[in-house]
């Protein structure tokens, strides 16, 4: 018989025969295998090293090692294997899927090296769990074990994933400012050696004390041009030809190319009108043209400042993201974590071109607590929420408080409650009642642990003792986390 990739010698055999075998095997130890009755055969198995045991999609079978070592492994959606487990001679496996109610097997199991193995098929099994006290209680403490292995290997991918959307998203965000902050730089040695040709032509001629006021009263204006409001489109194009008229109307060279610079710097023609009394002939067109070298190395510089203070609120984010349940017991404000976690979220969020409409009326928005954990909350509804919405939706991130008693403190807030919405396809109603549990998920194979949820749910209800809802209809799709105002450290 041809199972995997080499044959496997397969013979069925009276169970009285294999019971000298079986007594090596832990789970048999202890049992009266002679008087046994519900069993009657039992399958010996040879397999050659690198044989194929059982195939993902498989057949399940219940599983003794009496000779060499088997081995069970996940197979990821990029090709490669996790290891789950291993089984050495006198040891039994396959019995999770069984009590697990699976039909099908989910890993791929091989012989390590050559192997001898007893298979039983799973209605014997279930005749062995109803007549062998060692095999159910060794069957029942084996799937404890595996079971919370699986769930601490599950979560530490859980986390990695988590970890790797938001270093994606990083790496974005780093790269936009960086970008900028290179090209304002570029741009700004080139408008300084403008300035400097410019300044030393100025220099051969003396200037009179109408040239200095009005190039200092110039000079204040464009050193203020970071913090200027912004003009509409309109707005904007209309500055622009007027200025360009004013410009081509005085004779001044690179009209064309500094008009804009000039308005967005926030100047029109009347301000610049006492250069135009002051200088004559080619001394205005210079000073007009030093006059825009300087407002555009302002406002480079302003570039730079701001690409720089993004690259700074992006590590103050990560920062609060990593280190947040390392701390000590303090204040925890939710709408600094909400937006930090928006923050590191803003690539994925671009990429749908979705926008956020927050409402944080909270007050107040801080909870006491020992440690926090809150990023890994708001990752995971939001991450979420951007899943599930179409291209150029909205998802809202509301704050309120709600009064009460319930914290300990009379009449005042006793919860301060979040909410994040999604305008997306919505949570069936057969699924909703099972999304809060482990391992469940209705991702494809391979793009989700199932665990998002169940562990925001575990940090909002046993870290923090509060509550989590979902409400969900097509276009609408809410989930409610309350925290208590008053949290025990």
């Amino acid at each position: 018989m041809i199972e995997g990739q080499q044959s496997l010698d397969i013979e069925s055999i009276p169970l009285q025969e294999a019971v000298g075998d079986l007594r090596r095997a832990l789970p048999f130890a202890e049992n009266e295998l002679e008087t046994m009755r519900g069993v009657e055969q039992v399958e010996r198995v040879v397999a050659p090293a690198g044989s194929v045991l059982v195939a993902p999609g498989g057949q399940l079978f219940y599983w003794i090692v009496l000779e060499g070592e088997a081995r069970s492994e996940r197979l990821e959606q990029d090709g490669s294997r996790t290891v789950i487990g291993f089984a050495r001679a006198g040891e039994g496996f396959g019995e999770t899927p069984l009590l697990s109610g699976k039909s099908k097997s989910s890993f791929l199991t091989t012989a390590v090296n050559d192997s001898t193995l007893l298979r039983f098929s799973a209605q014997d099994f279930w005749s062995l769990m109803a007549r062998c006290p060692g095999v159910r209680a060794m069957a029942l403490a084996n799937m404890a074990q595996r079971l919370q292995a699986y769930q601490v290997e599950a979560l530490h991918r859980e986390k990695l994933v988590s970890l790797g959307t938001l270093a994606a998203g990083l790496m974005h965000e780093l790269n936009n400012p960086g970008a900028a902050a290179k090209r304002a730089a570029s741009q700004l040695r080139e408008n300084l050696k403008r300035l400097q040709e410019l300044s030393l032509r100025s220099a051969s001629k003396p200037k009179t004390q109408l040239q200095i006021d009005c190039m200092h009263s110039l000079l204040d204006h464009a050193m203020k041009s970071c913090n200027l409001p912004a003009l509409s489109s309109i707005e904007q194009s209309d500055a622009e030809e007027a200025m360009l008229t004013w410009l081509e109307a005085a004779g001044v060279e690179n009209a064309y190319s500094i008009s804009p610079v000039l308005v967005e710097s926030g100047f029109d023609p009347d301000q610049l009108e006492c250069a135009r009394n002051a200088f004559e002939g080619r001394g205005f067109s210079d000073a007009l043209n030093w006059l825009a070298s300087l407002v555009s190395s302002v406002s480079l510089v302003c570039s730079i400042e701001e690409a720089i203070s993004r690259v700074t609120d992006l590590v103050m984010a990560v920062k609060k993201f990593a280190y947040d349940d390392r701390s000590a017991a303090k204040e925890v404000n939710v709408h600094e974590s909400l937006q930090s976690t928006l923050t590191l979220l803003g690539h994925k969020l671009r990429i749908k071109q979705i926008s956020v409409q927050k409402r944080f009326d909270a007050a107040p928005a801080t909870i006491h607590t020992r440690g926090s954990a809150l990023s890994q909350v708001w990752t995971n509804l939001i991450d979420n929420a951007v899943d599930a919405s179409p291209t150029n939706a909205q998802i809202e991130v509301s704050t309120w408080t709600e009064s009460g008693n319930e914290a300990g403190n009379g009449t005042g807030p006793a919860w301060l409650v979040v909410s994040i919405a999604d305008h997306g396809s919505g949570i069936p109603e057969d699924v909703r009642p099972r999304i809060f549990e482990p391992f469940f998920t209705t991702k494809p194979q391979g793009s989700g642990t199932g665990l998002g949820l169940e562990i925001v749910h575990r940090i909002v209800t046993q870290k923090f003792g509060g509550t989590i809802d979902v409400q969900s209809q097509p276009g609408d799709t809410r989930f409610t986390v309350r925290l208590p105002i008053k949290t025990a450290g």
